[in-house]
């Protein structure tokens, strides 16, 4: 058999990482291991050995030129596959419409549905394949991506064919089904519901296109009751429960989150006491989503009250056509600590292991320990505080999955 190879990353000025392999709360999402002066050892694409001072030998030795390292980011709610683009929103949003406001007037998800619809498979594959290779360059090397722009079992599908091709090319990828987005025009809803939970559902599952299964729960949209019924069809063919929770309203989307067993409840802009003691008892990950908030000039949530009371928090960009076009996990991390009111360290812990806990893959990425695989970031900050620090720019230097480099900047680095 062949030998295996061995690389070992080498003058790292600050290696900050979580540690375990299960979402962190409380306290502990704060509580980051740090080295310096660091190295990490990798082999056949996981990580072998960490450590402080001399490297070991390896067959090949990168130099990291002392700056930051952290383990790649996991973007865990993102939107990646849909036809179109929705600019011309942007002087409906200047004029002070709302969300609601511009998908009754034709726009918003409705019009990326036509779009999508209209697209072919291929064509969507591209356009996702770009859109990932400009979150990979940001530092991003897992993500989730959801369904949702088809509201008919054919263009859901196509979604879905697509996230699995898109998983069968860069790996670690996480497949949503979000049929219960929004509602098809000209559909009586308590048939589309129907339809949802009596054939989309099962036609997927026999597929295998879907490891969860998603609804968007808030005022417009469907309620409480309607989303825990399609969730718990989602779960007698073996999807795992998301939800979409509390962006607009506060509907009782965290409690339906907590009865089903939801990995994750995400949004949360107008989450209260009551939903935050639900998220907590129901062990459930709250997932922060402050570029959303951002863009649509909305609430960004009690995630610092989520954290204080023992709820795990996560982040990601929910990146999408209509409420925030924006592939930068690092500018949501910002924005998490500015309006979030997360320490830098919490924030790490929320794009990293946190994000891998919400799409089950935290045994494996997340952090940078012994044992998981090699997917790490060098970014060109000295440390932490300076990476969240300098937002607007990309300050992913290298960026490596598995131990392979897979993108990064010339003038920075040559290895």
């Amino acid at each position: 058999m062949p030998s295996s190879v061995k690389k070992v990353f080498f003058n790292i000025g600050e290696l900050k990482t979580a540690t375990g392999s299960a979402a962190v709360s409380g306290k502990a999402q704060g509580e980051l291991c740090s080295l310096h002066h660091a190295w990490l050892l990798a082999e056949d694409g996981m990580i072998a050995a960490v450590g402080e001072g001399e490297a070991p030998q390896a067959d090949e030795a990168i130099d990291c030129k002392g700056l930051l390292v952290t383990a790649g980011l996991v973007d865990c709610h993102t939107h990646l596959v849909f036809g179109g683009w929705r600019e011309r929103e942007l002087a409906m949003k200047l004029a002070g419409k709302t969300y609601l406001e511009i998908l009754a007037a034709g726009g918003g998800i409705l019009s990326t549905v036509r779009e999508t619809r209209a697209a072919s498979e291929e064509a969507l594959y591209e356009k996702t394949r770009g859109l990932y290779l400009e979150m990979l360059a940001h530092g991003t090397t897992a993500v989730e991506i959801k369904s949702g722009y088809g509201l008919d079992l054919e263009t859901e599908k196509k979604q879905l064919r697509v996230i699995r091709r898109m998983r069968e090319t860069f790996g670690d990828v996480a497949a949503t089904f979000l049929g219960a987005h929004a509602f098809p025009e000209g559909v009586d809803r308590e048939a589309y519901i129907n339809a949802l939970c009596e054939e989309m559902i099962p036609a997927i599952a026999e597929d295998g296109l879907a490891d969860y299964c998603d609804v968007f729960c808030d005022e417009g949209v469907y309620t409480a009751e309607q989303s825990e019924r399609i969730l718990n069809a989602g779960k007698r063919f073996g999807m795992i429960p998301k939800i979409h929770a509390d962006e607009i309203k506060e509907i009782g989307g965290t409690q339906v989150a907590a009865r089903v067993g939801a990995v994750s409840c995400d949004h949360l802009s107008e989450t209260g006491e009551e939903g935050v003691k639900a998220l907590r008892d129901g062990g459930v990950i709250a997932v922060m989503l402050p570029a959303t908030s951002f863009y649509l000039k909305k609430p960004y949530g009690d995630f610092r009250g989520m954290i204080d009371a023992g709820v795990p928090v996560a982040v990601a960009t929910d990146m999408n056509p209509g409420s925030t076009p924006n592939l930068s996990l690092p500018f949501a991390m910002t924005a998490g600590c500015l309006y979030g009111r997360l320490t830098p360290e919490e924030i790490l812990t929320a794009a990293t292991l946190n994000g891998a806990a919400a799409i089950g893959m935290a045994e494996r990425i997340g952090t940078l320990e012994p044992g998981k695989q090699a997917d790490l970031v060098v970014w060109d900050a000295e440390n932490l505080d300076q990476l969240i620090y300098r937002y607007g720019t990309n300050r992913a230097a290298a960026v490596y999955k598995r131990g392979v480099r897979m993108t990064g900047k010339e003038n920075l680095w040559n290895d």
